[in-house]
C-alpha cells in the first residue's frame, strides 16, 4: 500500500490516525510538528502527507509551503487535518497547496476511503 508521513500534535489523534491507515495496509511514519514533517519528508518520499494545521515549531500551512517550493516534495498530495472548519482556514490550506482539507473528528472510515480516493487520483 502507501507510504504516509504524519505530521500532529497531539499524541491520541496522532496515534488514532497511525492505527487507522496502518490498519488500512498503509505503512505510516509520524511526526509531531510541521519542522519535523519537512526534515522527514526528503528521507522517506511519502505517497501523501497528513498535517494538523496548528502545530508548535511550524505549522502546517507554513511546512505545506515549503514543501510545494521543494521540487523533490512538490508532487507529494498534502492533506490537512484540522478542528478549525472556518471557510478561510480551509482556503488558507488550500492556497499553500494542499490537495484537501478535512476537519475533526472524523470516522476512521472516512479517512480511509479520502486516503484511497487521494492516492487513486494521484496515480498510487
Amino acid at each position: 500500500m502507501a507510504k504516509i508521513l504524519i505530521a500532529e500534535d497531539e499524541p491520541d489523534i496522532r496515534e488514532l490516525v497511525a492505527f487507522t491507515l496502518r490498519f488500512a495496509g498503509h505503512e505510516v511514519i509520524v511526526t509531531s510538528n510541521g519542522e519535523e514533517a519537512l526534515q522527514q519528508a526528503p528521507q522517506v518520499m511519502p505517497d501523501i502527507i497528513m498535517m494538523d494545521v496548528r502545530m508548535p515549531r511550524m505549522t502546517g500551512y507554513d511546512a505545506c509551503r515549503a514543501m510545494k517550493a521543494d521540487p523533490l516534495l512538490k508532487d507529494i498530495p498534502i492533506v490537512f487535518l484540522s478542528a478549525k472548519g472556518q471557510d478561510s482556514e480551509i482556503q488558507t490550506g488550500m492556497d499553500a497547496g494542499a490537495e484537501e482539507y478535512l476537519l475533526k473528528p472524523f470516522a476512521p472510515d472516512k479517512l480511509v476511503e479520502r486516503v484511497k480516493a487521494i492516492l487513486v487520483k494521484f496515480g498510487k
